[in-house]
C-alpha cells in the first residue's frame, strides 16, 4: 500500500472519530429544544458535554490539517467550491463555542435564553450541512480538466445531498439521545429514553432510504457490508435503548456513525473527490497529494503524536463519567 493510500484511511479514520464524538454533543445541542423542560433541565444536557465538546472538535482541526498536508489539491477544491457551507459551519462552532462560555456568564433570562438558542442552531446547521457536503462529495461535483470546481452553490442543493443532510442531522440527534440516557438519572433520562425510540424509528428508515441509493449509485462489495452494518447496529441499538441498556444503545448508535462514514470512504476510494463532468477530471489519492517525502514525515508525527491524543481524550471521558441530574445543580445560576 503507497503511503497516499495509508494518509486516505488515517483522513477517513480521523473524520470517523469527529463524527462519532462530535456526532453526539451535535445531538445534544439540539435536545436542549426537543427535550429539556425548564432552564435547569438545560443546564443538565449542557453539563453533559461540558467537559468534553472541545475536545471533541479537535478531530475536525487535525482531519482538516491532515487533509491539508496529504493532499492539497482535494484541500484547495473542497474548500474553494464548498465555501459558503464550509464558512456556515465555521461561524456556527465559534458562535457555539463561545455561547457554551458565556450562557452563564450573566444571570438575565433573556441573557440565557438568547445563548440557548445559538446553541441549538449552531448544533443543528452543522449536523446537517456536514451530511450535505459529504453527501456531495460521493456524489461528484462539477470539476473541470483543471482539478477546479466549477459549480455553485445550487448544484450542492440537490435531492440526494439534502436527503444526506437530513440523515446526518437525524442520526447525530439520536446519538445524542441515547448519549443523555447514558449520563443522566431521573425523569430526563427516562424521556431521552423515550424519545430515543422516536427518534431512532424515523433515522432508521431515512438512513436505509439513503444508503440504499448510494449503494445503487456508487456502491460496490465493501459498501454494500458497511450498509448492513449500519443498519443492524441502528435496529439493534433502538432495542437496546427499548430496555434500558443505555451503555449499549450508544456504542452500536456510534457504531452506526461510523459504519455510514466508512460507506463513504469506501465508496470513494481511489477518487477522493469524483467529477460529475468527466470521470478523467476526478481529484484521485494519486493526482492529489503531496511528495512522498512529505507523507513519510506526515506518518512519523502521527505515529507519535495520536496515541498521546488518544490517551488523553480517553482519560478525560473516564474522569467525567459519571451521571448527573438536576440535582447535581448548584442552587446558583452559575
Amino acid at each position: 500500500m503507497e503511503l497516499h493510500d495509508v494518509w486516505f484511511v488515517l483522513i477517513a479514520v480521523l473524520w470517523t472519530g469527529y463524527f462519532f464524538l462530535e456526532g453526539f454533543d451535535f445531538g445534544v445541542g439540539v435536545l436542549t429544544r426537543l427535550l429539556a423542560r425548564n432552564r435547569s433541565e438545560k443546564r443538565v444536557l449542557i453539563n453533559t458535554i461540558g467537559p468534553v465538546w472541545d475536545g471533541n472538535e479537535v478531530w475536525l482541526l487535525t482531519a482538516g490539517g491532515a487533509t491539508f498536508a496529504a493532499f492539497p489539491e482535494w484541500y484547495a477544491t473542497l474548500f474553494s467550491g464548498f465555501y459558503l457551507p464550509l464558512l456556515v459551519i465555521l461561524v456556527c462552532l465559534i458562535v457555539r463555542g463561545v455561547a457554551f462560555e458565556y450562557r452563564a456568564k450573566r444571570p438575565e433570562e433573556r441573557w440565557q435564553r438568547n445563548w440557548e438558542t445559538a446553541i441549538f442552531w449552531a448544533s443543528l446547521l452543522p449536523a446537517f450541512l456536514w451530511g450535505v457536503a459529504f453527501a456531495n462529495i460521493v456524489r461528484g461535483v462539477k470539476i473541470d480538466s483543471d482539478l477546479e470546481y466549477v459549480g455553485n452553490l445550487w448544484d450542492l442543493l440537490n435531492p440526494y445531498a439534502l436527503l444526506g443532510g437530513v440523515v446526518t442531522l437525524a442520526l447525530f440527534t439520536f446519538h445524542g439521545t441515547v448519549f443523555v440516557g447514558l449520563k443522566t438519572v431521573g425523569e430526563i433520562r427516562e424521556r431521552a429514553r423515550r424519545l430515543a425510540l422516536r427518534v431512532g424509528a424515523a433515522t432508521a428508515v431515512l438512513a436505509l432510504v439513503f444508503l440504499l441509493w448510494t449503494q445503487a449509485d456508487k456502491g460496490d462489495t465493501g459498501s454494500l457490508v458497511a450498509l448492513v452494518v449500519a443498519v443492524a447496529a441502528l435496529v439493534t441499538a433502538l432495542g437496546a435503548a427499548r430496555v434500558g441498556r443505555e451503555g449499549w444503545a450508544f456504542a452500536l448508535s456510534g457504531v452506526t456513525v461510523v459504519a455510514v462514514v466508512a460507506m463513504f470512504f469506501l465508496t470513494l476510494f481511489p477518487n477522493v473527490m469524483p467529477s460529475s463532468l468527466d470521470p478523467d477530471w476526478s481529484l484521485t489519492v494519486t493526482n492529489s497529494s503531496s511528495s512522498p517525502y512529505t507523507l513519510e514525515i506526515m506518518t512519523w508525527c502521527a505515529g507519535i503524536a495520536t496515541p498521546l491524543v488518544l490517551l488523553y481524550q480517553g482519560w478525560t471521558y473516564w474522569v467525567f463519567r459519571k451521571r448527573i441530574g438536576t440535582h447535581h445543580l448548584a442552587d446558583a445560576a452559575h
